[in-house]
């Protein structure tokens, strides 16, 4: 079984770039260009050196100790709020911008939700001296006030997503007509794996750093560079393919990614793409959405503002598909439960996105020799708002 992207980009019987005519030079130059730049000596030395110096990788892989004894298992994080900016997103922006620089592109768009790529995408903007224009759905603005006001210090150009539920469908929905409407000067950096090929395989292959470091450093820790479980949040799925990677062909290693079931997933308010959805065509790839039966997206649900998608990447459809990997959903409750519990007992506050992720803990049985790796994909900081008015705090 191949689990990655073919000559005509797709996984299986998802991906593809269905996108109007007006972006087809785009997205084409993109395709014909992207792996000769990745591959390219020079590049990949400029990239590293970024990712050392500036993000300050790699990021531990630590073992939660006082977690592992409450679950009875070797639980270790890997540790990409540590990261520059907070999450994950800064792997793929450091990438895209330096791509886009090969490619002569001196405008920057990009779409956020949580607005961790957006901090990311103004982040390596100011960086490299490039115009920045970040959209962001207005009922995400809101909730995000913290990263907004950093995306405006960095000096971009945050706009305000109004149409359908004003989160991340409908920002991505606007990056992608500012495209077409600037097709020459301007390069899209897309946060997830999602959109149309070759963004799925290229901000894989950018977020692959945190398997390929993983391996490395269970090797170093454990013996073994294969871990018995793998778990990752996914909205369209970014930090779960980084974190499953290098361990897709490695049929011994269980991956679980955990999407958003928000307030349940028969509530009418949830993300849980992979129980709730059917195939069909979303932002520019073929893969797995929320859809009425006339074929109308579904709007998401979910306490975190970067889990509240309607579809998933490609490459996890095709993951999903295959069974390569289980898709399983945390509700909003049970994950801000998980976001206290680890806070209590190992002084790390996650990201709410990353809550979903150690929240399925709870529902896995262990032997005690167990190892896990979750993907801590981000902080909490940009999150206080929302555990203080539930906890009373």
């Amino acid at each position: 079984m191949n689990y990655f992207v073919n000559e005509k980009g797709y996984y299986g019987d998802f991906g593809g770039a269905y996108i109007p005519e007006m972006l087809y030079p785009n997205v084409e130059e993109l395709r014909q260009n992207y792996l000769n730049i990745i591959n390219d000596a020079d590049f990949q030395k400029e990239f590293r050196a970024l990712l050392k110096d500036y993000v300050g990788r790699p990021s531990p892989l630590y073992l939660a100790k006082r977690l592992s004894k409450k679950y009875n298992a070797n639980i270790f994080l890997k540790r990409e709020d540590l990261n520059h900016t907070g999450a994950h997103k800064i792997n793929n922006t450091i990438g895209q911008i330096l791509l886009a620089e090969k490619l002569g592109k001196k405008r920057i768009i990009a779409e956020t939700g949580a607005g961790q790529h957006g901090v990311a995408t103004a982040t390596v903007c100011a960086l490299r001296g490039l115009e920045c224009v970040i959209y962001m759905g207005e009922v995400d603005i809101k909730r995000q006030a913290p990263n907004v006001a950093r995306m405006k210090m960095l000096g971009a150009t945050v706009i305000s997503a109004v149409s359908g539920s004003k989160t991340l469908k409908d920002a991505t929905n606007e990056a992608m007509r500012d495209w077409i409407n600037n097709p020459v000067d301007t390069h899209y950096i897309i946060g997830s794996v999602v959109g149309p090929h070759p963004y799925p395989d290229m901000v894989a292959i950018f977020q692959s750093v945190i398997s390929e470091e993983t391996k490395k450093q269970l090797l170093e820790q454990t013996g073994s560079d294969q871990p018995d479980y793998v778990l990752a949040c996914v909205g369209g799925g970014s930090n779960a393919m980084g974190m499953f990677y290098h361990f897709i062909e490695d049929e011994k290693v269980k991956l679980i990614a955990i999407e958003a079931a928000g307030k349940g997933v028969s509530s009418g308010f949830s993300a849980a793409t992979t129980y709730l959805g059917k195939e069909g065509v979303l932002h520019g790839s073929r893969s797995i959405l929320m859809q009425t039966a006339d074929g109308q997206v579904v709007e998401p649900h979910s306490v975190s503002a970067g889990l509240d998608y309607p579809g998933i990447g490609p490459q996890h459809a095709h993951l999903f598909k295959t069974t390569r990997a289980e898709y399983v959903s945390i509700t909003d409750e049970e994950s801000l439960d998980a976001g206290l519990l680890l806070t209590k007992l190992e002084g790390i506050i996650p990201a709410i996105e990353s809550a979903h992720a150690l929240a399925h803990l709870e529902k896995m049985k262990f032997t005690g020799n167990e190892n896990v790796v979750v993907c801590l994909s981000g902080r909490g900081d940009k999150d206080m708002e929302t555990y203080m008015n539930h906890f009373g705090l």
